[in-house]
């Protein structure tokens, strides 16, 4: 048995309280502070529940054992506030049976309740499943409540077994699943939002670098904060200024007459690392860095200082955050316009985005909650601001901006669940950009990062738009309007026929139905009106009249929502003339939503005020208005789907394949596509239907190998493929020859790949003819960033010609799996088209859960292509396969960890 080596870097994650802790592997030169936890750091009562008993050796043993030479299977993790060690967690791998480890727990007594104990051991679940321990066992006396709660809260299954006041605990690891990252989801959360109150509920902020000069960027922030009424006390930190705008200056964050939780850095560069450990010195709780231009070093430094005081940073190269809470009311940022009081949740990473982006808010007149530039987003993400709308009690609508994902995983599965009870609407930035190298398969072909970025926010409900203009137009109607039914089915309205023609054109492109009206509405316009669906009511139609159709069309089950086009004409000369009066005199509050277009307005989208006081939004183009009514859509189609549990693929022989992926990544440490043989096994430990392939390596072994399975083969036929290591692209140079039913055509076929291929040929794959059906594509692509990408499309020959294909990041849900079928142009073929039979959807259904599963597994799989599989009402199979494996750590997206900026670590 080898010995266990985990990890050795440091993971800073949150407490429950919101502090700052490093958790990293213990080692000898831990071996005093261990002894001084065990000693120094618990009572006696503690020390007789950690060792049963009271022991003067105990403490020097358990140090000698954690921090001695390097013990076989042993994993001991330590948790450190600063330079002391508050927590340790350790399990060693048993003899019998090796695959169960024994687990031991000690918390320092002023560290309890905090969350220490129950986050080492997520960390040290992580690094023992990832080498093997299927099993954790512990014993402990009947009375030691606390850790009976750390196993209870865990979110994974306890067994436990009473005898003479002692329980033995045992935890299979192997069940950390849906539950137990719904278990690590709400400690996170919790952790999150405490960390954040300093930010964005401070009760005093220090401007530091806050100049005596006008229109200096420190100086507008601290203006800014004192104008807004900002609740709390605020100073200025400026070592050559006694006064700024009359009021007192302080030459440091020392001099300060209190600790601020706020402090914003409006300082040059090379002073934000001094500044910053300045700030965590004194006690601040929370840093927004407005200063650009960080090296390497500095933003070292800021880092070392915010994860050593349990500051969180916003920044650096920020525009500043505002707070809008009445209780609060902190602008410190150095936009033009002050954000208006309300409820929508705003974060950019660009500042220049976010001034457009309030600006457009304004004038339409949504207030925020809370804005934050994010900037270089060093700390605090995306994520962490939704989390925190989650749980303000104010925020009903989350708007965002991102250039990009530190965790996208972990953004998507926030998301996912924020989602549910708000609407996340974003700029999907940088579209254009390929994202990877040249495609070496069919799927990595598909899988641009364009489309990973899309089945990002498909999957997590987020509303992404293509520019800030469109965000502001959806967001105004799902702010104001309840949602459509999930089928979309619009009623357009018009008092000119040619406007409502072009606003049907738009809702069709915008995927909206226009559905036949009852012509009995008829009777409701004047005379002329035509009541097909775009209903033109001319432009004699009295608001009077107008409101009534509207009143009818509401109660219409066929109509899920109206779009009214109005133009100015010679017959609106006097408001009790304007058929607008007919929205505006009857409620914003309608059973389904409502928009206008109005095309002699001068601004995209506004709001009007109805009778009942609610928003009425008003476009001043067809698109526009048409394109937002798609997005309010497919937010209540995705509402509508129901929670789904992870996509199930059982049987699956992960033993198998660590130790096939292991020693194949042995022998080629740069890794490379596996070859015929290995792949079948893979594939084949995941219950992946791959046909019989025997890869024969010479002319005699192929005759004879196709003889012997001629028989199985489709009007008693084999193929042939040419092999080569490394080879991707067969049929483009080739390499394929089909329908072979003599040992002659066989022996051809083989002497002419010899002739094409020469000495690069390594022999051929010899295959059963599969009987005719659909050709699919499936494959699996790993990204760096977003991890595993299922792809699913039409295969074959011409699947880069049709690129029909959707794709969904891993793990994928049960939903996926019925979601990707249907969204495929194809999938009519799939059904059954005009009359035929369908195919086996439970059969593909089934290749999309296993190859999410191995992905899922497997980091090292950085490919999977499996084109074509051949899928028939009687099942489905695959007759081609391609692998390629590469060196990858394991890296658990759900795991709690604070993210590490690459220019903080010099990278």
């Amino acid at each position: 048995m080898s010995t266990v080596h985990p990890p050795q870097t440091t993971a800073e994650a949150l407490l429950a309280d919101g502090t700052t802790i490093g958790i990293r592997p213990l080692g000898p030169q831990d071996h005093q502070a261990v002894l001084d936890l065990h000693t120094e750091g618990m009572s006696e009562a503690s020390r007789r529940m950690r060792f049963f008993g009271v022991s003067r050796n105990a403490p020097g043993q358990a140090a000698d054992r954690l921090c001695g030479p390097p013990r076989t299977g042993l994993l001991a993790l330590g948790a450190w506030a600063g330079e002391e060690l508050v927590g340790e967690a350790d399990c060693e791998r048993l003899e019998d049976p090796p695959e169960t480890a024994e687990l031991a727990l000690a918390v320092a007594d002023r560290w309890h309740h905090r969350g220490v104990a129950t986050l080492l051991l997520e960390h040290l679940v992580h690094t023992a499943r990832a080498v093997g321990i299927r099993f954790f066992e512990a014993d402990t006396l009947s009375g030691n409540r606390a850790v009976h709660r750390v196993f209870a809260d865990l979110g994974l299954p306890v067994q436990r077994r009473f005898a003479q006041g002692e329980v033995r605990i045992r935890v299979p690891l192997d069940e950390a699943d849906e539950r137990y990252r719904t278990a690590v989801d709400e400690r996170g959360r919790r952790a999150d939002v405490a960390s954040l109150a300093a930010l964005l509920r401070p009760a005093s902020v220090a401007v530091v670098g806050a100049s005596r000069r006008e229109g200096s960027v420190g100086r507008t922030v601290l203006g800014k904060i004192r104008r807004g009424g900002f609740t709390g006390a605020v100073w200025a930190v400026n070592p050559r200024a006694e006064e700024i705008d009359g009021e007192p200056a302080y030459p440091s964050v020392a001099a300060l007459p209190a600790v601020p939780d706020l402090a914003v850095l409006a300082v040059p560069a090379a002073a934000v690392g001094e500044v910053a450990e300045e700030c965590g010195d004194a006690g601040v709780r929370a840093l927004v860095v407005l200063t650009s231009g960080l090296g390497p070093q500095d933003a070292r430094r800021l880092m070392r200082a915010c994860r050593r005081h349990s500051m969180r940073l916003v920044g650096p190269n920020s525009l500043g955050l505002a707070q809008a809470d009445p209780a609060v009311r902190l602008d410190a940022e150095f936009g033009g316009a002050f954000p208006k009081p309300g409820t929508a949740g705003v974060a950019v990473q660009s500042g220049g985005v976010g001034i457009a982006l309030l600006e457009r808010l304004t004038w339409l007149g949504v207030g925020v909650s809370s804005f934050v530039s994010l900037g270089d987003k060093y700390d605090v993400s995306g994520d962490d601001l939704l989390q925190w709308w989650e749980a303000d009690g104010r925020t009903d609508l989350a708007l965002l901006h991102l250039e990009s994902f530190g965790n996208p995983r972990a953004f998507a599965r926030t998301a996912r669940r924020v989602t549910r009870t708000i609407p996340v609407l974003t700029v999907d930035a940088g579209r254009s950009t390929a994202g990877r190298r040249g495609a070496a398969s069919h799927t990595a072909a598909a899988a641009t990062r364009t489309v990973t970025r899309e089945a990002l926010f498909r999957q997590a409900g987020i509303t992404a738009t293509h520019s800030i203009d469109e965000l502001v137009e959806a967001a105004a109607l799902l702010h104001a309007q309840p949602l459509p039914a999930p089928r979309g089915a619009v009623a357009v309205v018009s008092n000119a026929g040619g406007i409502g023609i072009l606003a049907a054109d738009a809702c069709a492109e915008a995927g909206l139905v226009l559905p036949e009206l009852p012509q009995r509405l008829a009777a409701l316009l004047p005379d002329g009106a035509s009541i097909r669906n775009p209903v033109d009511t001319t432009a004699a139609v009295r608001p009077a009249e107008l409101a009534r159709f509207l009143q009818a069309l509401e109660g219409e089950p066929a109509v899920d929502a109206v779009l009214v086009c109005l133009v100015p004409t010679a017959l609106c000369a006097t408001p009790e003339q304007d058929p607008l009066r007919a929205l505006l005199d009857g409620p914003a509050g309608r059973r389904v939503p409502v928009a206008a277009v109005l095309l002699d307005q001068q601004v995209p989208v506004r709001y009007l005020t109805c009778a009942d006081g609610g928003a009425l939004p008003v476009y001043s183009d067809t698109v526009a208005a048409a394109r937002a009514l798609g997005h309010a859509q497919d937010r209540a189609r995705w509402l509508a789907e129901p929670l789904s549990v992870p996509a199930d693929a059982p049987d699956c022989d992960r033993r198998t394949a660590r130790s096939l992926v292991d020693g194949y990544l042995t022998a080629h440490p740069e890794g490379g596509w596996l070859d015929p043989l290995s792949t079948a096994d893979l594939l084949e430990g995941y219950g992946l239907p791959l046909t019989t392939s025997v890869w024969a390596r010479d002319e005699h072994m192929t005759v004879v190998t196709a003889a012997g399975l001629r028989r199985l083969g489709h009007e008693g036929k084999v193929a042939l493929k040419a092999y080569w290591p490394g080879q991707v692209h067969k049929s483009a140079v080739g390499a394929v020859r089909t329908g072979l039913a003599t040992d002659a055509e066989v022996r051809s076929a083989y002497r002419e790949f010899t002739r094409r291929f020469g000495t690069e040929l390594a022999g051929a794959v010899v295959q059963p003819m599969a009987a005719p059906g659909l050709e699919l594509l499936a494959g699996v692509v790993q990204d760096r960033v977003f991890g595993p990408l299922v792809v699913l499309g039409l295969g074959g020959t011409a699947t880069e010609v049709l690129a029909d294909r959707v794709a969904r990041l891993a793990p994928l849900s049960e939903r996926d799996l019925t979601t990707m079928v249907a969204e495929l142009r194809s999938a009519p073929l799939l059904f059954g088209h005009n009359g035929g039979p369908a195919v086996d959807l439970a059969a593909v259904r089934s290749v999309l859960a296993r190859l999410s599963r191995l992905a899922d597994d497997f980091p090292e799989l950085a490919e999977a292509d499996l084109n074509p599989v051949i899928v028939r009402p009687d099942g489905a199979v695959c007759v081609d396969a391609r692998v390629r494996l590469e060196p990858r750590p394991s890296f658990d997206p759900y795991l709690r960890r604070l993210r590490r900026p690459a220019a903080a670590e010099g990278k």
